[in-house]
């Protein structure tokens, strides 16, 4: 072959190899920009040298980091891994490269910058052995689910929690009346607001929520944390107190409830007045929430006939 030959051969090489680089550099860009659209990560570690290959910028941008703001290695991805999942996590992906797990799949948090959690669902299996049967490489996909485990996080609340004041729904509190129940003493306080129609009839119904919110947080504030506090509906509310009916503190607790509710309330537009009638039962071996519930309405109701404004106990 000739010298002239032979420089064209290696030119035409050279433009070849140029047309090959562009074609997987536009590949690798569309590969990208797809992953990213679907909120995949596609990454790929070399076991040996602990080397992650991030095949699109997903995984640093959902952790909040710039590119090249931290390292592509496995020791970094094992740092930012949650304290409380790390383990259970390190535990799947192990399982998988020592032959125990067909694959590996874990759902855990991740710290990203600033320590903000990031909830990931990730996935990967060995595609490339030695040739003593040892894993070199393992390819697999981060999924950021946060925003689903926020959604997931909002239904649950809304489920169990009343929407306007945020207090335990009715549903919450028969499962809480039985958890407690299983526990030990439990009685039951029902609470019927006094006077709270007048609000609504003189100051409107958005005056009236404004007041149930108050309220509410002012019974948050004045009974012990063990108590489970509930929104019934309307403006009747329920204590879940886990002492015998008996015990001084509550009394304590149903006199400060009491002074809550009468304290006069600021609102936008002017000021509010109500009070409160509360019934207390001890909750016996056999009784059901609805049972409960019952006894501690008809003390209430006897306050309502004998004046308002107080408490007493079911006989």
């Amino acid at each position: 072959m000739s010298e002239e030959a032979l420089r064209q051969q290696i030119q035409n090489l050279k433009k070849h190899n140029a047309r090959l680089k562009r074609i997987a550099h536009d590949a690798r860009n569309k590969l990208s920009a797809a992953l990213d659209g679907t909120g995949l990560c596609l990454w790929q570690l070399d076991i040996p040298s602990g080397k992650l290959v991030i095949f699109n910028r997903r995984w640093g941008a959902m952790l909040g980091f710039q590119p090249k703001e931290t390292k592509a290695q496995f020791d970094v991805w094992r740092e930012r891994l949650h304290p409380d999942d790390a383990d259970e996590v390190l535990k799947a992906f192990y399982d998988h490269i020592e032959g125990r797990a067909p694959y590996y799949e874990a759902l855990h948090r991740m710290l990203g910058k600033n320590d903000n959690i990031k909830w990931v669902l990730d996935r990967g299996r060995v595609t490339e052995w030695d040739a003593a049967g040892n894993p070199l490489k393992v390819t697999g996909t981060h999924i950021d689910m946060t925003k689903e485990k926020q959604y997931e996080a909002q239904l649950s609340s809304l489920a169990h929690h009343d929407p306007l004041t945020g207090l335990t729904n009715r549903h919450a509190l028969n499962t809480q009346f039985s958890r407690m129940k299983a526990l030990g003493p439990l009685c039951v306080a029902f609470i019927d607001l006094d006077n709270f129609k007048h609000v609504n009839d003189t100051l409107g119904h958005r005056s009236g929520d404004e007041v149930l919110i108050q309220l509410s947080q002012r019974i948050i504030d004045v009974v012990p944390p063990n108590v489970v506090i509930g929104r019934l509906g309307g403006d009747e509310f329920v204590l879940l107190m886990p002492f015998l009916i008996d015990y001084p503190k509550v009394r304590i607790m149903m006199q400060a409830v009491l002074d809550a509710a009468l304290t006069p309330f600021d609102i936008d537009n002017g000021h509010a007045q109500i009070g409160a009638s509360i019934g207390i039962a001890q909750v016996q071996e056999r009784d059901s929430f609805d049972e409960a519930l019952t006894r501690a309405d008809e003390a209430m109701y006897q306050i309502k006939k004998n004046g308002k404004q107080g408490f007493g106990l079911a006989g």
